[in-house]
């Protein structure tokens, strides 16, 4: 039986750490997908007429209920996943921001996702089930440092 081989397609996608002030310095956002199982950075697909700073706001409101702003980029990832069903390889690219929390309620979550929740910013390092969102959750800590020191 000969295999077809995979088709490859590009998929953009942009997200990011959502931060807000607490009592013991920062949270940030966290969402759950895979009945919980899978805690990462909310994020999503950039549509066509859209910047990554469009998409990243939206994505998160539309995922975790939460309004907003950017601050700062925080860098780029890029990962390789396989869609059995379709045959296609797919290489991710995806944008994340650091943005402030300006206003929405987290418990406002859409249905596609299985949870969020606020975490302090060494927790969502630990929690996160990708090295690829701790890298990105270590270096939102080092900014997130930075803005605290003025």
């Amino acid at each position: 039986m000969n295999a077809k081989p995979a088709t490859i397609r590009q998929l953009h996608s942009a997200g990011g750490i959502v931060f807000k002030r607490s009592d013991s310095g920062f949270e940030v956002a966290l969402i759950a997908t895979k009945n919980k199982s899978v805690w990462t950075i909310p994020k999503g697909i950039i549509d066509k007429d859209e910047t990554p700073e469009q998409a990243a706001v939206r994505e998160i409101e539309e995922e975790t209920g939460l309004k907003s702003r950017i601050v700062e980029k925080l860098g780029q990832k890029s990962y390789w996943f396989f869609l059995k069903d379709e045959n296609v390889k797919c290489r991710k690219t995806v944008t994340y921001f650091l943005l402030e929390h300006i206003g929405g309620s987290i418990n406002s979550h859409c249905w596609e996702i299985d949870d969020a929740h606020w975490y302090s910013p060494a927790e969502a390092a630990n929690i996160v089930s990708y090295k690829s969102d701790r890298d990105i959750i270590e270096g939102a800590i080092s900014r997130l440092k930075r803005l605290e020191n003025g």
